[in-house]
């Protein structure tokens, strides 16, 4: 929703304050559809043959995103460790080996579908699940997961800044290929010389429009989405780092009211709940 506020805001001030001021808005309009394809054909080109098939897909993937809200919210949190809790409190009580069959079928697990956001959630399901697998069967120390999970998280983080990368390089692409766009009209300007000035005149502003757009489809459109999904992808880390706090908190020895706790410390201020919230949250759920 915020991005079409912002794009409508950046479009209405940029047009708006050039119509006020006596600019001729059909000059631009007579060059956009040519200027659009130049430069949108050329960036897309180049974005193709600078990424493989699974970066533009999940740049693709990633741009849809951006036009959604945050799934990442407080009550999402809440859930999630809300989870956490009753999976280490029925291992404290009852012992590791009894989440064992929770562990390896989540999907009909009473306790991942009390919390279905989360429990329904296959990349975060896998996570807790492969996890708790190694502490049921004990072979792994503390550090020994730690490392496994940093690698994972680095990992993670690493496939879905591909995309923001992808974004980032076609904004930087932008307002080059405007150039070359214009470029091209002065040459088709300079074909001309011979035509009266008011078209000479002309020709000459629709050339310029292409340096124009190239700048403000960069820094306008595309700068924006690659930074609004780099945001979002520092969400999803941030989310596996907060089941990795509390699960290494865990296997140290501590309560499971105290493990949530450490987790829920690495939460965006944001985003996390406070202590009597989740409190509250977690013995509601009981």
């Amino acid at each position: 929703m915020f991005v079409i506020i912002g794009w409508v805001m950046a479009l209405g001030c940029v047009f708006g304050v050039f119509i006020v001021h006596g600019g001729n808005i059909g000059v631009i309009l007579k060059a956009l559809p040519f200027e659009m394809v130049t430069i949108f054909g050329a960036a897309i080109g180049a974005f193709l043959a600078n990424n493989q098939m699974k970066v533009v897909k999940a740049t693709i993937s990633g741009i849809g995103r951006c036009f959604k809200g945050s799934k990442y919210s407080k009550a999402r949190y809440m859930e999630l460790l809300a989870l956490l809790f009753d999976i280490l409190q029925k291992a404290r009580k009852e012992g590791l080996m009894s989440i064992e069959k929770d562990v390896e079928e989540p999907h009909s697990s009473p306790l991942f579908q009390k919390y279905p956001n989360v429990g329904n959630d296959h990349h975060v399901c896998e996570f807790i699940t492969d996890y708790l697998r190694m502490m049921v069967s004990g072979n792994l120390n503390a550090h020994e997961i730690e490392s496994l999970m940093d690698s994972e998280i680095e990992t993670h983080h690493a496939e879905e800044h591909a995309a923001v990368a992808a974004i980032q390089r076609m904004a930087g692409a932008l307002p080059a290929f405007g150039i070359v766009a214009a470029v091209l009209g002065v040459v088709n300007t300079m074909g001309s010389v011979g035509q009266p000035p008011a078209v000479l005149g002309g020709m000459i502003g629709s050339a310029l429009v292409g340096t124009f757009l190239g700048i403000f489809l960069a820094y306008g459109f595309a700068e924006p989405l690659g930074g609004l999904l780099e945001q979002k992808v520092e969400d999803a880390s941030k989310e596996l780092q907060c089941i990795k706090t509390t699960l290494l908190a865990s296997m140290q020895g501590y309560a499971p009211q105290v493990a949530i706790e450490f987790g829920r410390k690495v939460l965006y201020s944001g985003d996390r709940p406070s202590f009597i919230e989740l409190e509250g949250h977690v013995k509601g759920k009981k």
